[in-house]
């Protein structure tokens, strides 16, 4: 999509919930450059000051902040618990009561209303077709087995209870996003600094991944484009293998070296150094979306070559 369709499209107010978060504030930031009024909903004041209005939820109970929804041009829900954490049975149990919960609520809270938005889009994962070695995943692929999966199977179901059925619903199962300074990227990129930046396991997982700026403009396109309806993977179009997207990232960053880990290393160090799960990096996905290819959708960043460049500057 170009920027020109962006600055055309009608302007309005968009309520992001769970937006105080990495994909929320830039988006927040996104939307209010191209005109839009911008309220975030979360527990916590956002971390960064922009062009917007915050309204405290805690994401399991209808409050005041339903008044922001009437007349809203648009809802957007990002709500949930990190998966970048040990999974305990506490932190499974959150993670998923996070996600079902919040998304319940905001179905109660538009049944409220006299105008509801005429558009709910609903952030969902491409971890829901699991951890398939090699196939290729694209929005009509088999759902997986697993945590992540039972999660992401979950919170679509919440939704599809939740939406008004007049409201146009767009569902992005988003893949891993990557923004030069928040998210999971900036760790990898200290660890590479540091030389530790080489193939983790056997390598050959897949990552699929999106620039922070092309999910913005993917969320955008989600509001504004009446022809956008049910389930997208927001993913750029060329997954990568672990070694390779390590490779650039060292190449992005002026870094020759990196030395390899073993699975027995990164289980031990993601469990007591890092305090994440180790499965986040020893397993993975190669998706791509024939959605969004039918419908001509333009990436600004395709490659991962290019996406490390612009990150590493």
């Amino acid at each position: 999509m170009n920027i020109t369709t962006e600055i055309d499209s009608p302007k309005g107010k968009v309520i992001i919930a769970g937006g105080t978060g990495f994909i929320g504030t830039s988006l927040a930031r996104h939307l209010a450059n191209l005109g839009y009024e911008v309220v975030l909903l979360s527990r916590h004041v956002p971390e960064t000051r922009g062009s917007w209005e915050h309204a405290v939820w805690d994401g399991r109970t209808v409050g005041d902040w339903v008044h922001h929804l009437e007349g809203a041009a648009a809802v957007v829900n990002l709500a949930g618990r990190t998966v970048d954490c040990i999974k305990s049975p506490d932190h499974c149990d959150e993670i998923l009561r996070s996600r079902v919960e919040a998304t319940l609520v905001l179905g109660k809270a538009v049944r409220s209303l006299k105008s509801p938005p005429p558009v709910w889009v609903q952030m969902a994962t491409a971890h829901i077709y699991g951890d398939p070695p090699e196939v290729m995943c694209d929005e009509d692929s088999a759902f997986g087995l697993g945590l992540a999966p039972i999660v992401g199977k979950a919170w679509e179901a919440a939704f599809a209870e939740a939406v008004l059925p007049e409201m146009r619903q767009v569902i992005l199962r988003t893949s891993f996003v990557l923004g030069a300074d928040s998210g999971a990227f900036p760790k990898m990129r200290m660890l590479a600094r540091l030389g530790l930046g080489g193939r983790v396991g056997h390598g050959r997982q897949g990552i699929s991944w999106i620039h922070i700026d092309d999910m913005s403009r993917l969320i955008t396109r989600a509001i504004t484009n009446d022809t956008m309806q049910g389930a997208y993977i927001a993913t750029a179009p060329k997954p990568v293998s672990q070694s390779e997207f390590m490779r650039e990232l060292r190449r992005g960053i002026g870094m020759p070296i990196g030395l390899p880990a073993t699975e027995l290393m990164v289980r031990f160090g993601a469990h007591w150094l890092l305090r994440t799960d180790p499965e986040l990096v020893l397993y993975g996905r190669y998706c791509v979306s024939r959605r969004l290819e039918e419908e001509g959708y333009e990436f600004a960043f395709e490659n991962i070559k290019d996406a490390m460049e612009n990150l590493c500057r």
